[in-house]
């Protein structure tokens, strides 16, 4: 059995995150959907509501599971017998970052895991998580880059957070 671990924040999952993920479900006998609780950025979602989120994105799909993760990602997939960690490359910053993480995974864990990307469908190649929330925060429509129920957890999120949820730049 080969066990792929897709890790990342997903804050929030969209569509680009869930072509991913089910694409290499095709390729994978087992996708990990592993949501990061602690990482060097700002959050609008705690790790529980974003597991939440991206279980309720894979309820129909038997061969992605959900959980959520602490510590360096390549421990991870060692701990859980991950033999690939699968990401998503959008543009060509993507590939330079992703290049030098795939590296220095090689580095810490040898050939124990390898990574393999997946080139995003081109009309995902402008989601971001980050592009969602500004968009959100800012009222606007993120009915095309979301699930109906991810948008809605935003919706309250903004409302819950009030000016908190605005971009620095936008406060005051």
């Amino acid at each position: 059995m080969v066990r792929a671990l897709f890790p990342g924040t997903f804050d929030p999952i969209h569509y680009g995150h869930m072509d991913i993920a089910n694409r290499a479900s095709k390729l994978f006998d087992e996708v990990v959907m592993a949501v990061y609780d602690k990482p060097l950025k700002n959050l609008m979602f705690m790790p529980e509501e974003r597991i939440s989120l991206v279980e309720e994105a894979f309820k129909e799909n038997p061969k992605v599971k959900v959980t959520g993760y602490s510590g360096l990602t390549i421990e991870f997939a060692k701990q859980i017998n991950a033999q690939v960690i699968v990401r998503g490359l959008r543009v060509f910053s993507d590939f330079e970052f992703e290049f030098r993480m795939a590296l220095a995974n090689q580095r810490l864990a040898g050939a124990a895991v390898e990574t393999v990307a997946l080139i995003t469908a081109e009309q995902h190649t402008f989601l971001s998580s980050s592009t969602v929330r500004e968009i959100a925060t800012l009222g606007g429509d993120v009915s095309s880059m979301v699930p109906a129920y991810v948008e809605r957890a935003l919706k309250e999120k903004v409302a819950e957070l009030g000016d908190q949820s605005l971009p620095n730049a936008l406060r005051d």
